[in-house]
C-alpha cells in the first residue's frame, strides 16, 4: 500500500468513481445537516467554506466511518525501522506520537488509525496533530471523537496553509484545435497564468484576471483527455495530500455535496460559504 496508493496508479475517471458516488454525496449532505452549527462556526472563524471541511472528511474516512484499524504505535514503528525510503520521516512521526500521547494522556497502546500512522476522522499524522489541532471546549484537542475540535482543526490547517476565502479551487479548461501547450503531470506548481494558457490555446473558464497564476491539470476521462486549471486554493489542498487526483476529488465532492444541500452558485463560489 505504501508503494502503490490509488493516487499514483489510477486515472482521473477511475479515481473519481471511488469518491464521487451517490452514497458518499448523500451521506455528506446528511453529515453537514447534522453538524451544521459547528461546521459553520469553524468555517466562519477561519474563512473556510464548510463544504471543504465535509469533503475532506468524506474522502479521508467516509465521514469518520473508516479511520483505520491499525495500532498507531505498531504502524509507525514498522515503518520507522523497516521502510528505508522514508525512515527519517516515520521515525520523527513515531517520536511525535509519543509526545502527543504524553501531552494529552492518550494510551499509546490503544490508539488506532491508518497503516501509515494517520489518526482520527481527518487523518492527521502525529506532527500535524500537535501543530494544528484546536481544542474548542477548554480541554486538550480531541481529534478522535469531538467533532467541534475536528472541524476547527481542519479549518485551522487549511487557513494556516494560506487558504483564501472567496477564491476558487478549480476551473474547466477548453482546448482549441490548434493548441500548443505542454503539460507535465508531475509539475503541480502555479507556473502558468490564465492569459498565458489562453495564448497557447487553452482557455480557462473563469472570470479571474489574466495574470492569475494557475497550474494546468490533466483530468483523464474514459473517452480521452480533459483539462482543468488549479488555483491557489488547489495548492492548499495539495498540502493535505500531494496528489492532483486527491485535490480534484475533494473539490468535486465539496461541490456535489453543496448542490445536494441546495446551495445556489453564488454561495458555492464563495470561500466562506456565505452569499456574496
Amino acid at each position: 500500500m505504501m508503494n502503490h496508493p490509488a493516487e499514483h496508479v489510477l486515472q482521473w475517471w477511475q479515481y473519481r468513481r471511488i469518491f464521487l458516488t451517490r452514497e458518499r454525496i448523500d451521506l455528506g449532505a446528511r453529515f453537514w445537516r447534522e453538524h451544521r452549527e459547528a461546521l459553520e462556526r469553524a468555517g466562519a472563524e477561519r474563512g473556510v467554506a464548510p463544504r471543504y471541511i465535509v469533503a475532506i472528511l468524506g474522502v479521508e474516512t467516509y465521514y469518520g466511518r473508516r479511520s483505520g484499524p491499525y495500532r498507531i504505535l505498531d504502524a509507525l514503528s514498522t515503518l520507522a525501522f523497516d521502510y528505508p525510503p522514508r525512515q527519517r520521516f516515520f521515525s520523527r512521526e513515531l517520536e511525535q506520537f509519543l509526545v502527543l500521547a504524553h501531552r494529552d494522556g492518550l494510551n499509546p497502546l490503544t490508539v488506532k488509525g491508518s497503516y501509515a500512522g494517520a489518526m482520527g476522522p481527518m487523518q492527521f499524522m502525529p506532527s500535524t496533530y500537535l501543530r494544528y489541532a484546536v481544542g474548542t471546549g477548554g480541554h486538550p484537542p480531541n481529534l478522535f471523537t469531538d467533532w467541534n475540535d475536528i472541524f476547527a482543526s481542519i479549518a485551522n490547517y487549511l487557513h494556516a496553509h494560506g487558504w483564501r476565502a472567496g477564491e476558487p479551487v478549480l476551473a474547466p479548461v477548453t482546448v482549441e484545435p490548434d493548441a500548443t501547450f505542454h503539460i507535465d503531470p508531475h509539475d503541480l506548481a502555479l507556473d502558468r497564468t490564465i492569459g498565458g494558457l489562453a495564448a497557447d490555446g487553452a482557455r480557462v473558464e473563469s472570470d479571474a484576471p489574466a495574470a492569475t497564476p494557475v497550474v494546468l491539470l490533466l483530468a483523464q476521462e474514459r473517452a480521452g483527455p480533459a483539462y482543468r486549471a488549479g488555483f491557489h486554493n488547489f495548492q492548499v489542498i495539495l498540502t493535505y495530500n500531494h496528489s492532483a487526483l486527491y485535490a480534484m476529488a475533494v473539490n468535486d465532492l465539496a461541490q456535489a455535496i453543496a448542490r445536494r444541500m441546495g446551495q445556489p452558485r453564488s454561495v458555492m463560489a464563495s470561500g466562506t460559504g456565505r452569499p456574496r
